[in-house]
């Protein structure tokens, strides 16, 4: 059965993904307008690996796919 709030029961904690991007990379992992940039959560998720926290690394993979699927659905720019 297919489940249509799949996005919000996947998401746990609310502000996880962006608390750790502000406590590992600082501010400079923002936009001006307050969203993560790419580079800062793969970053991000580099640094999760490393200290083999699989929780976050899970939830900052979560953050890329969301993004990606965002843009896609608006016919932005392409994330790689």
């Amino acid at each position: 059965m297919n489940n249509k709030k799949w996005i919000q029961k996947s998401i746990k904690r609310k502000g996880r993904v962006r608390n750790y991007v502000l406590r590992k990379i600082g501010p400079d992992g923002f936009t001006s307008s307050g969203t993560i940039k790419i580079s800062a959560l793969k970053e991000a998720k580099r640094l999760a690996k490393k200290h083999n926290d699989v929780g976050m690394e899970d939830a900052i993979n979560l953050a890329l796919r969301l993004k990606k699927m965002r843009s896609r659905k608006r016919g932005g720019d392409k994330i790689e």
